[in-house]
């Protein structure tokens, strides 16, 4: 079974909040899939990790570039699959959350401010839970970091 951590974004967005977590992922040495909900935030994610940090680089890439999805330790799509064979899966709001035995870890983004999103949440941690998976829930504290509440 999977870890299953649920983050709970409420002072940046997205694409803001995401850099930070995948450069995490990536210092562990994990390769990391990150599926958004359509090519406009593969596109706005892109770019936020080009700039994420001045002194850092984040090696990622997505279809549109034209690379090797098994030559990417980050791959950013909004496709339901695993390309590049990653251990850990980002979801971004409104993407596809299914995935399969080879994630270790799936963390799953949800927008504090949009009520649908909370309750849509809510109905995966219940399911989440019930297979069986570890199911953490973090919440993104006013620095814009994170602190575990369950």
């Amino acid at each position: 079974m999977a870890e299953v951590r649920f983050y709970h974004l409420q002072v940046q967005r997205q694409e803001d909040a995401l850099p930070a977590l995948i450069a995490k992922a990536v210092e562990s040495g994990k390769r990391v899939l990150v599926r958004l909900a359509d090519e406009g935030q593969v596109a706005r994610l892109n770019e936020a990790l080009w700039t994420f940090r001045p002194d850092s680089f984040i090696p990622h890439a997505s279809a549109k570039d034209g690379h090797n999805p098994e030559d990417q330790p980050v791959w950013l799509t909004h496709q339901n699959d695993n390309a590049n064979g990653a251990e850990v899966l980002i979801v971004g709001g409104g993407a596809e959350e299914t995935f399969g035995e080879e994630i270790a870890l799936c963390c799953q983004m949800f927008d504090g401010r949009d009520n649908e999103a909370v309750q849509a949440a809510r109905v995966r941690w219940t399911a989440y839970k019930e297979a069986g998976h570890a199911v953490t829930y973090w919440q993104q504290n006013e620095r814009g970091g994170w602190d575990k509440k369950g």
